[in-house]
Order: structure tokens, then C-alpha cells, then sequence
């Protein structure tokens, strides 16, 4: 199966980028992306809001995302920590420095924060609780958070879902690659891509989720991800 996989490889991060998409109001003025990588998602944000922001903190992803979006003044890619962001105005400064002259989550425009604010396979290399809550204090009035992540398997449940991946793996494979895979093609990740094991369970995630997030949906999904989706109060 292994080697079914190497010959048909396809990305499990960007599968989800359009249940992300989806779930972002047509609306939507400023939304953004904790971790955008090589901003493959940015681009799909785009389409559903006027002003999109990324931010990382590994420069070889950045340059990446920066040269996906050269041509469009309204993706914004900064090198920022997630907890350094207060606010749209701190992405939007040139140094990613804009002093605080704002309390966490209030725009510059008189209007108050993010629209949505997206992770996809981020949470796992953040502090899970702090993470939850300092997003849910960047979004602004029906803002949504939406969460595509990895967790580690801890029940059979768990192992069940991963085992119906495993096996459904190679079929995706074949639908979304069906050329069979040379040496020297690109993989299916960008090159450079930071990896970290997770360390919580779904149930954990969950727990956290909805002491964090009153109302939050957090779903097991097949193909070794898990999803949070939550709307704040307007």
C-alpha cells in the first residue's frame, strides 16, 4: 500500500481548503490564515474576502507564499508569531510592529476584527488553549474559526478512523494523481514544510474547544484530520 501511495501522492492539507473556503461569509472584509506556508490557501481566501492576511514564522514558506501573491496587493504575508497579532493593523504594517494603540481584536476602520481566522494542520505546533482563546479574541462580531488539525490516536475510535484512511488513502490517490509519480516530480507538500507530531487526542481537542468555544462543532474526518468550526456571538 506504501508503494501505491508514493506512485499517487496527493496532499491531505489542501483537500480541506475548500471546506475552509466554503465556510468563510462571501462578505467577509479581512480574514486570516495562522501558519499560510506556501499560501496555497490564501489564494482560495481571496475569493471570498477583499483582504486576505498570512502569517508564518519560517522564512523559506514565507517566500514561498510571498512569490504566490506578488502580483495582488491584497494578500498581505508577514513573518509574525500568532500571538503577536492583535489586531488586522498589526499584519498590515510594513515590519509587522504597528504599535498597540488597540485592545486585542479591534480594527483600525472603527469596525472590530477578523472575519475568520483559519488553521490548517497549525493548532499541533501551538498551545492548544492559548491558541483557541487568543483566536477567538481576533474575530469580530459572527466571525468564524476555522480549524483543520492532526491529532494523536488515543481509542479505538480513533484507530478506526485512521485505519479507513489508510486503506481509502491510495483510491483518493489514483483519483487526484492518476499519473503515476516519477523521480524528480514535486511531492505533494511544499518543500521546506515544518512536521511536528501531535501530542492531543480529538477528545482533548474537543474538551478544550468547548471550554474555550461555547458551541463549537469539532469533527473527526477521514484522511488523519480533525476539524473545528465555531461562529462568535454577533
Amino acid at each position: 500500500m506504501s508503494d501505491l501511495n508514493a506512485r499517487h501522492p496527493w496532499n491531505h492539507n489542501d483537500h480541506f481548503h475548500g471546506w475552509v473556503a466554503r465556510r468563510v461569509r462571501h462578505d467577509a472584509r479581512v480574514v486570516l490564515d495562522v501558519g499560510c506556508g506556501a499560501g496555497v490557501l490564501l489564494g482560495r481566501l481571496r475569493g471570498r474576502a477583499g483582504e486576505v492576511h498570512g502569517i508564518d514564522v519560517d522564512p523559506g514558506m514565507l517566500a514561498q507564499a510571498r512569490a504566490r501573491h506578488v502580483a495582488d496587493p491584497a494578500v498581505v504575508v508577514r513573518m509574525l508569531r500568532f500571538d503577536d497579532v492583535r489586531s488586522p493593523d498589526d499584519v498590515r504594517s510594513p515590519d509587522g510592529t504597528a504599535p498597540l494603540e488597540h485592545p486585542v481584536g479591534a480594527d483600525v476602520d472603527g469596525t472590530s476584527g477578523y472575519d475568520a481566522v483559519t488553521m490548517v494542520a497549525v493548532l499541533h505546533h501551538l498551545d492548544l488553549d492559548e491558541a483557541l482563546g487568543h483566536a477567538r479574541d481576533l474575530l469580530g462580531p459572527g466571525g468564524r474559526l476555522l480549524v483543520v488539525g492532526l491529532a494523536r490516536v488515543a481509542s479505538a475510535r480513533d484507530l478506526a478512523v485512521d485505519v479507513a484512511s489508510a486503506v481509502l488513502n491510495p483510491l483518493v490517490g489514483l483519483v487526484k494523481h492518476p499519473r503515476r509519480a516519477r523521480p524528480g516530480d514535486a511531492g505533494p507538500d511544499a518543500p521546506g514544510m515544518p512536521v511536528r507530531d501531535p501530542q492531543h487526542s480529538v477528545d482533548e481537542i474537543a474538551r478544550t474547544a468547548r471550554a474555550r468555544l461555547p458551541g463549537a462543532r469539532v469533527r473527526r474526518r477521514l484522511f488523519f484530520r480533525y476539524t473545528i468550526e465555531w461562529t462568535a456571538p454577533r
